[in-house]
């Protein structure tokens, strides 16, 4: 299956998240990182059900991680993903949160 422009900006999307649930949290508010990794949690999980080949998403993750490693926290490169996930995919916000309030990630 061919991928769409909207599952390319989510997998990019993805990736950020990613790469920013990696920054160690003295270095970054555990807030900001617990959001992340529901994020990419969450994305993941939907692009997978969506018919995105899981293998060619964590090769397309790992260059996006790749890529952002080492650099600081972009909250503007965070708001704009979670607006286009939010606009993109009914519910995500309110998913996005139940991961972050499970407290499982």
């Amino acid at each position: 299956m061919a991928e769409t422009k909207d599952q390319k900006q989510l997998v990019d999307c993805t990736g950020i998240y990613y790469a920013y649930s990696m920054i160690p949290q003295g270095q970054l508010e555990l807030d900001k990182i617990v959001h992340s990794i529901a994020a990419k949690k969450f994305l993941n999980s939907h692009l997978i059900k969506t018919g995105l080949n899981e293998d060619k998403l964590n090769k397309d993750l790992l260059a996006i991680v790749d890529e952002l490693y080492g650099q600081p926290y972009d909250g503007d490169k965070v708001k704009k993903c979670d607006d286009f996930v939010y606009k993109t995919i009914s519910n995500s916000k309110e998913e996005i949160l139940k991961i972050v309030n499970s407290g499982v990630y």
